[in-house]
């Protein structure tokens, strides 16, 4: 008993690796085909306006609620550690430094999956399933060009200037809580937040929020072409792009760290 269940134990970890890894080469083979079709460009811009306006202003209400909530946590969070020092003036750095440099290109990058990335991955799961994908193939339009690209392209950007938008709005609340509550005025916050930050800070925030991007336009498009089995294969094919995009930002957050610096 005990030998067949550790048997069935390997068998599925090792099925685990084999998926993993037939996922990540999928991916990146997406990935090239849409690297080599934007040069040179055959973008269909309709759809590349189509998307992001779905993708990038409709997402806009979303991100801004939780850089508001995320501002009220963080500066809070941080009074703590500047007052335990007797650092007050530098609670706008240590409030700007979390939220540009890590937590809110995570934070937002996560909430856009969850919203962009599992619909990118819902509607093309169904295109797929329904044959869609095979009727645009039989009229010789390239689903790549015609249906990946786009949507490649809207995340980045549409990510990036959420992101933007999201530090934006999380500084702002901060410095409110941060007069209101812990009598910080905001002329304090702000000195301290642009005196002692880079743009090398802004410039990270950016570089990351665009390979986040990236990550999610890639993860949901490679799971929604490549389902099967009906609407059963849709949903496992959501679920499966929002936790793997999750893993993949994760993990490129923590190597882009020691390589941005």
């Amino acid at each position: 008993m005990g030998f067949t269940m550790l048997k069935g134990l390997i068998r599925q970890i090792g099925r685990g690796f084999l998926n993993a890894a037939n996922d990540t080469g999928g991916a990146a083979i997406l990935l090239f085909k849409i690297l080599r079709r934007l040069v040179p460009s055959g973008i269909d811009r309709d759809e590349l306006s189509r998307c992001l306006l779905r993708m990038g202003f409709r997402s806009i209400a979303i991100i801004a609620a939780t850089a508001f909530v995320v501002g009220i946590i963080l500066v809070i969070q941080s009074f703590v550690l500047v007052d335990k020092y007797g650092m007050r003036s530098h609670l706008g750095w240590g409030a700007g430094f979390i939220t540009i440099r890590e937590l809110g290109p995570v934070l937002f990058a996560l909430m856009f999956s969850g919203r962009v990335g599992a619909y990118t991955a819902a509607e093309l799961g169904t295109m797929t399933v329904t044959e869609q994908i095979d009727g645009l193939r039989c009229l010789a339009i390239d689903p790549i060009s015609y249906l990946v690209v786009p949507r490649f392209i809207a995340m980045v950007i549409s990510l990036v200037l959420l992101t933007i938008i999201g530090n934006t709005v999380a500084l702002l609340s901060a410095s409110v809580i941060g007069d209101v509550l812990m009598e910080v005025d905001p002329q304090t916050f702000w000195s301290s937040l642009t005196t002692m930050l880079t743009p090398w800070d802004y410039v990270t925030s950016i570089i990351k929020s665009a390979a986040f991007g990236g990550i999610i336009a890639v993860a949901s498009c490679h799971y929604g072409l490549s389902t099967s089995g009906g609407a059963p294969g849709v949903g496992r094919s959501v679920t499966v792009s929002v936790v793997g995009s999750a893993i993949a930002i994760f993990v490129v957050d923590f190597l882009s760290t020691f390589v941005l610096g």
